[in-house]
């Protein structure tokens, strides 16, 4: 009797230990599940992520590769316009002098030259050039100014505005500054195209060059000529206060 009853008390709280125990596995191997597919969510986020990585790292490398062979089409691109302009600027300077007596500058000649009859722009041919005039005044981008005037002279050869265009590749390489260049530009402008409008500017512009470049005498014959040969010019007023500012 005694055994059945000890038997009686034992056997609920062995049932009910063992119930506790099933009730721990269970929450353990919910939780082991819940973090089984925590960890399983966390790692598809973690290859879904490296996945963009690798493709934005692609698309970077595809852009560092374009930006690479634009700037060496831009730099081949001045290259050969650089030395087109150069071979332009030696042919115009090694052009003879015209011989004594033979002077076109109306002093030595009793009558005004006859100025040469340049090619008017058309709508478009402004348009163009007023984008121009935007890059270099307003945007300050002055490489894309000078690749946008080197496609405008190529275009628009020997007209009112392929002047203009020379006398502004002068100035914006001077404002780089890129002192060589910016002398061939303006020389062209002052010796080929001597009676246009802008000759003045350019020469004035050409002494400017000089100065700066430490070429101090030909600084000097550059503002002598503007002031010799177009004196009623504002040029010629800005060669004048510069000559002072040298001799004071």
């Amino acid at each position: 009797m005694r055994n059945i009853l000890m038997a009686t008390v034992l056997l609920p709280l062995a049932l009910g230990q063992a119930g506790v125990s099933l009730a721990q596995s269970a929450q353990n191997t919910q939780s082991n599940a819940n973090n089984s597919q925590a960890t399983a969510e966390l790692f598809y986020m973690i290859q879904q992520l490296q996945g963009e990585v690798r493709r934005l790292q692609g698309e970077v490398e595809e852009q560092r590769h374009l930006i690479n062979r634009l700037q060496q089409q831009g730099r081949d691109r001045y290259i050969d316009l650089d030395q087109r302009i150069l071979d332009l600027s030696e042919k115009v300077a090694s052009q003879p002098a015209p011989e004594a007596g033979t002077s076109t500058s109306s002093q030595a000649s009793g009558s005004a030259p006859t100025a040469k009859e340049y090619r008017q722009p058309d709508a478009e041919e402004r348009k163009a050039y007023e984008q121009i005039q935007d890059l270099i005044r307003n945007q300050k981008k002055y490489d894309e100014a000078i690749s946008r005037i080197y496609e405008f002279i190529d275009e628009y050869p020997e007209g009112d505005l392929t002047v203009n265009a020379y006398y502004w590749l002068g100035e914006v390489y001077l404002v780089k500054p890129q002192l060589e260049q910016a002398k061939q530009a303006f020389t062209i402008v002052a010796t080929r195209f001597a009676d246009h409008r802008k000759a003045p500017d350019a020469v004035y512009k050409l002494g400017v060059t000089h100065d700066r470049l430490g070429e101090k005498d030909q600084a000097r014959r550059s503002m002598q000529t503007v002031i010799e040969d177009y004196p009623s010019s504002s040029a010629a007023d800005l060669a004048r206060k510069f000559l002072e500012s040298q001799n004071g």
